[in-house]
């Protein structure tokens, strides 16, 4: 952005994210000036910054509901936010999908006639013009892996977690390898159950800093799949229990509340909720010792 006169002989602008100032037409200062700290103008940079990186969450955080929703998005949505360098930050390079659902291209770059450029999987350069385009969740992809390699070979980053996000992929049949209980009328999983937490502040903690929802003995996660809303829950604890907590079962219900069978549950619904368990998991005190 351009410089701001700042008074007291000096030019204010923001550089990556902080404000920083130099003596007007002169050059930028390591360190800004001690008569400048407090001044209105500092301020409302500062404020500026704030309010853009608020956007930038703001925007991964709507392509990623996006994507893990596998919600259609209008071409002419994606073409119009663009211009906005938080929204390409965003978008860039994540994997979308046109008209053919088995053709695969990452988004590199929006024509100024409001087409997506797209590299596919053979390394071609191609428009897209379709009324909506799918960011699809990585487990509705089909050879993955083989996306994956592709991507790493053209050094695909990508703001958004979507080709690397971890996976899971509901086992076939009604026991599925998975103990006798756990029959074609389960409705809960106990993979990740068992995970011991010094207290269950932090495991509703650890669940809230992973970006899930905590209500009330639950870590939560709502997912639009398959045209449905299913809602993911692992049970954390009693809210008030100040003692030691462990993860519970995970399981699924529909948008009236009601347990879902696990042989019903969709391939989104059920990757999110195995990766939510196993986060959550993953930050269990671990014993060490002969005792362990």
């Amino acid at each position: 952005m351009a410089w701001l006169a700042a008074g007291e002989g000096y030019e204010i602008t923001l550089e990556d994210g902080r404000v920083v100032a130099r003596r007007v037409g002169g050059r930028q200062l390591k360190a800004l000036p001690k008569a400048l700290r407090d001044s209105p103008e500092v301020d409302r940079l500062r404020q500026l910054a704030e309010w853009l990186d608020r956007h930038a969450a703001s925007c991964v955080a709507q392509v990623d509901a996006w994507m893990v929703s596998s919600l259609p998005v209008p071409t002419e949505l994606i073409a119009r936010v663009w211009p906005d360098e938080a929204w390409q930050a965003a978008l860039r390079d994540m994997a979308v999908v046109g008209d053919d659902p088995d053709e695969v291209g990452f988004l590199r770059d929006v024509t100024g006639d409001g087409e997506l450029k797209v590299v596919d999987l053979d390394g071609e350069t191609v428009r897209l013009s379709p009324r909506t385009v799918t960011l699809p969740h990585p487990v509705l992809l089909p050879d993955l892996d083989d996306v994956r390699d592709f991507a790493a070979d053209l050094g695909i980053t990508q703001k958004v977690e979507q080709i690397h996000r971890a996976t899971w992929t509901r086992p076939d049949g009604p026991d599925a390898g998975r103990p006798a209980t756990a029959t074609a009328t389960a409705t809960e999983i106990r993979d990740y159950a068992g995970g011991k937490f010094a207290s269950r502040f932090g495991l509703a903690a650890r669940a809230t800093g992973l970006g899930y929802r905590v209500s009330g003995g639950y870590a939560t996660c709502k997912v639009r799949d398959g045209g449905r809303s299913t809602e993911a829950s692992v049970w954390i604890g009693e809210p008030y229990w100040d003692g030691e907590s462990e993860t519970g079962g995970l399981s699924w219900h529909d948008e009236d509340g009601r347990a879902v069978r696990l042989t019903e549950v969709g391939p989104v619904a059920w990757s999110e909720g195995m990766r939510m368990a196993a986060a959550l998991y993953a930050g269990r005190t671990i014993e060490e010792g002969g005792d362990a």
